[in-house]
């Protein structure tokens, strides 16, 4: 009988993450490709054209909320995944839950472009804000998984990362969080264009904090920067 061989179990529960990032990057194109489809030609009589494209203004704030968010969102992905040296189920599982909320986002943009356009105080515009804001909550709470994750198995990242980083980055996910549900309760209290002015600043928040809060950066983190 030959002799049998026993491969280390390692090299089945850890992988390398090109394959993880293609398939991220393919996610957000699509996600990016999908708000864009939900900007149309509206209904108008002859001549009214110019009108009915300013009562579309929903829509435009809707894409452009949206848009900010994934482009943040890839580029906040982007800068994780130059930290991260390898990857195991429980980072493929949160990163597989980041990108279904994305994946998602078209759909809340386009139910808030509709109800605002109907009737930007009414019931239906408060529903849908406060559905945007829940999944953009848990779109940041899927952060929170993937650093949680990365906490507990901090062999999984570059050894040259910034001692911060990864605190930093659930800081930053919770904050998210509890921003969005803040901004879907005063959509719902108060006035869903309120919660549509958040939705827009809020991404701001994210890329100017996208290599950390204030004093996350030390000279540790250079060669991951």
């Amino acid at each position: 009988m030959p002799p049998r061989f026993r491969v280390p179990a390692q090299r089945f529960t850890l992988s390398d993450t090109a394959r993880a990032e293609a398939f991220s990057d393919g996610v957000f194109a699509i996600a990016l490709t999908l708000l864009v489809l939900g900007l149309t030609t509206p209904a108008h009589p002859p001549g009214g054209l110019g009108d009915a494209l300013a009562r579309q203004w929903p829509a435009y704030l809707g894409y452009a909320a949206s848009f900010s968010y994934i482009a943040v969102i890839w580029l906040n992905h982007h800068r994780a995944f130059l930290r991260i040296r390898s990857m195991d189920r429980g980072l493929h599982a949160a990163n597989l839950f980041l990108l279904f909320t994305t994946a998602a986002l078209a759909f809340p943009t386009e139910v808030v472009a509709t109800a605002l356009q109907a009737d930007a105080w009414g019931t239906d515009a408060k529903v849908a804000v406060a559905l945007y804001a829940a999944l953009a909550a848990a779109m940041c709470l899927s952060w929170a998984a993937l650093y949680h994750r990365l906490r507990r198995r901090p062999g999984l990242l570059e050894n040259t990362i910034e001692l911060t980083y990864v605190r930093h980055g659930r800081l930053r996910s919770w904050i998210g969080a509890l921003a969005y549900a803040l901004a879907g309760v005063l959509g719902v209290l108060v006035t869903p264009l309120a919660a549509l002015g958040a939705f827009v600043l809020l991404p701001i928040f994210y890329f100017t904090t996208s290599e950390g809060l204030p004093g996350s950066r030390d000279t540790s983190g250079e060669a991951a920067a």
